[in-house]
């Protein structure tokens, strides 16, 4: 029964996931506030899934009044020194900003598909970039086009074409952790969470860009997949972010630094740590495990 009991309050916590209801800035907002807001003039919606033409959606697969820059093959990130899935040069993410009609003053909304945590892994890449970037104005359709859909939200035939704007970036350093710095941090005792699967944090499996299996030694475990509910297509409330953190004995606003393989799954546990639980003190190795073990020096655990 008690069991049971938690099943069900950890449900409540995913299908409650802080979303905004008015016009204010949220970190996430819900498929009603997309619906009531899309046609805004300062909101610009993202749709970042891919191939879309491809699938049963019909005549009308796009979210009306958006734009379409898939998370994939749009450029929002690149190989870099052999380490793939990298942040771009700034003025490479930037002219692909302001070529989506995304100016300083835009409220962004990204819309993934929201299947499971690997797809909203996407989002929370995409929206850390524009955080990078010194762009607050961002926002996640919480359960993606999944809740967009459900909820009766209008589809189109073809995407928006967007007119360029003039976007300009203010580089916020302190989100982005590089190699030196998640060595600096290990030699401090700061905490580096490892967002992967279980068993890839264990040395069980690996991904293929990583050399070889394990970890940063000394990381903790945060699954990107305990962050995101497949069922409820909904991102955990703060209250259950807190109670991962509490579980790896992460204090509510320690400094840490969440990685993964290639910085794709580190930025659903940093928008939870960062932006959900409220811990400013969040940054992300984007080279994550493919640059770590890439000189055969560094070690893993």
């Amino acid at each position: 029964m008690r069991n049971a009991i938690f099943a069900l309050a950890l449900a409540a916590g995913f299908a409650g996931a802080a979303t905004a209801q008015a016009t204010e800035v949220t970190p996430l907002v819900n498929a009603q506030w997309v619906i009531d807001h899309a046609g805004d003039d300062n909101v610009v919606l993202i749709d970042i899934r891919g191939d879309v033409e491809n699938t049963d959606l019909g005549d009308t697969p796009y979210v009306a009044h958006a734009v379409v820059a898939p998370y994939a093959t749009a450029g929002w990130r690149t190989e870099i020194q052999g380490v793939p899935g990298q942040l771009p040069e700034i003025d490479d993410v930037v002219e692909l900003i302001s070529s989506l009609g995304v100016d300083d003053s835009s409220h962004v909304v990204i819309v993934p598909w929201g299947t499971d945590s690997s797809d909203f892994g996407g989002a929370t890449r995409v929206y850390w970039t524009f955080k990078y970037l010194g762009h607050d104005a961002v926002s996640i359709l919480d359960g993606g086009w999944r809740q967009y859909d459900a909820a009766g939200g209008e589809r189109v035939a073809a995407p928006v074409e967007p007119v360029k704007a003039t976007f300009t970036a203010d580089v916020q350093p302190q989100l982005l952790a590089t190699t030196a710095q998640v060595e600096a941090a290990r030699e401090r005792g700061v905490k580096l969470i490892d967002g992967r699967p279980a068993a890839q944090y264990r040395g069980e499996s690996k991904s293929p860009v990583v050399r070889v299996n394990g970890t940063i030694p000394g990381a903790l475990n945060i699954q990107n997949g305990d962050l995101y509910s497949a069922e409820y297509a909904s991102f955990a409330d703060p209250e259950v972010v807190a109670s991962l953190a509490k579980g790896v004995g992460l204090g509510a606003d320690e400094e840490n630094i969440a990685f993964c393989n290639t910085g794709h799954w580190a930025s659903v546990v940093w928008f939870g740590l960062s932006e959900i639980q409220g811990n400013k003190n969040t940054s992300m190795y984007d080279g994550s495990m493919a640059e770590w073990t890439a000189d055969e020096s560094r070690p893993v655990e």
